[in-house]
């Protein structure tokens, strides 16, 4: 008997099963030396120094920063990434600068570019964990893998190797998402053919890779200092908080900063595994953090969340085993935020402007509770 699903749609695209969420071409890493955005690339690589500046607003107020022009295709999309990258890192740099009060303003000459590229992008305008994670690496050996060692950042707020590290860990884990990515596609596709297919080998293959992700979240210490990550670049990815943009109509806003709760990963195996997330202002909080991903991201977990429950398909072992693979990852991620912020701060509010340490606390007691 077939099961009733939706029609094929971004979970069935190949880039998924080979990419992740990552882009499906390494992200541009430097405009065309002819690009009227080329000068933004400098200016990227200066940022880390120029941060050190306590005149590093005035210097930002004058910039000239070209505006985006022509239309969004397959082809300027790497450069419309890049350029939001660049002018991203501008904004909350400018907003968020170490030793400085936050800025209530963005000036014109980065608000109204910013917006723009955002608002091209279908998201808001500051820099999300796409701009952070998703579009800002690269590898050493083209053919080499997505991997800890073969890659490194584009753009950086501190010089520090530390926050290279940070991201790279998440571009990791982002690569191996692919693994389950395909392995969820194989199971529509059962699915859609034979409601009583066996799934039990593509569910360890998605226990494995969460498995495998985890062993690199373990990784974060080899290269972060937890004594220089809360005062040196985490306050850069922080929440926006009353800020007005400058020419833009737009009242003081609130924009959630960069956070891992941005990534698509763990929502899709939540929508995968069905598990019934208590709601609360945390979790409408977690809805409000899917405005920030891409649009395609986004589509892809509604789909996913249309599938058929597999709780009452699946053998007891493989879906309990991924259960405890994220709830693996939830722990050494709850870990973390006590090591690296917690310990050092009595502000419950994370980059994203949520409390936290509450947040995942409830998010790993709802995971476990899932088990068959």
């Amino acid at each position: 008997m077939k099961a009733v699903m939706p029609p094929d749609n971004e979970l069935l695209k190949p880039t998924y099963a080979q990419r992740g969420f990552l882009p499906e071409a390494d992200p541009l890493t430097a405009f065309p030396s002819d690009s009227p955005y080329a000068a933004l690339d400098e200016i990227g690589r200066d940022l880390p120094s120029l941060l050190y500046d306590k005149g590093f607003r005035a210097y930002a107020r004058d910039l000239r920063v070209p505006k985006w022009e022509g239309p969004v295709s397959a082809e300027t999309l790497p450069q419309l990434r890049l350029y939001y990258v660049r002018v991203g890192f501008l904004a909350s740099a400018y907003v968020n600068q170490v030793g400085e009060a936050p800025a209530t303003t963005l000036p014109r000459n980065l608000a109204e570019p910013l917006v723009d590229a955002a608002r091209r992008l279908g998201q808001p305008p500051i820099l999300s964990y796409d701009g952070y994670a998703l579009y800002n690496w690269k590898r050493f050996r083209k053919d080499g893998a997505i991997a800890l060692g073969n890659i490194d950042t584009i753009q950086n707020f501190v010089h520090m190797y530390d926050e290279h590290w940070f991201i790279l860990v998440h571009v990791e884990i982002e690569a191996i998402a692919a693994d389950i990515l395909s392995a969820i596609a194989t199971i529509k596709r059962r699915l859609m053919d034979d409601e009583n297919s066996d799934l039990g080998g593509e569910l360890w293959r998605i226990e494995s890779a969460v498995r495998r992700q985890v062993d690199v979240l373990k990784r974060i210490p080899e290269h972060m200092d937890a004594s220089l990550y809360y005062k040196t670049f985490r306050p850069y990815i922080r929440f926006f908080e009353s800020v007005t943009y400058e020419g833009v109509d737009r009242a003081p806003m609130l924009f959630r900063g960069e956070t891992g709760a941005q990534s698509s990963v763990m929502p899709t195996l939540i929508a995968f595994m069905k598990i019934p997330h208590q709601r609360s202002v945390l979790m409408d909080h977690l809805d409000d953090m899917r405005n920030y991903m891409p649009a395609e991201h986004r589509a892809l977990i509604e789909e996913v969340a249309a599938m058929p429950d597999i709780s009452r398909l699946a053998r007891k072992e493989p879906f309990n085993a991924i259960l405890e693979a994220m709830a693996a990852f939830r722990r050494v991620h709850y870990g973390w935020a006590e090591e690296y912020i917690n310990r050092w701060t009595d502000d419950p509010r994370g980059t994203g402007g949520t409390p936290y340490m509450q947040w995942l606390k409830q998010m790993l007691v709802e995971t476990e509770a899932r088990r068959l």
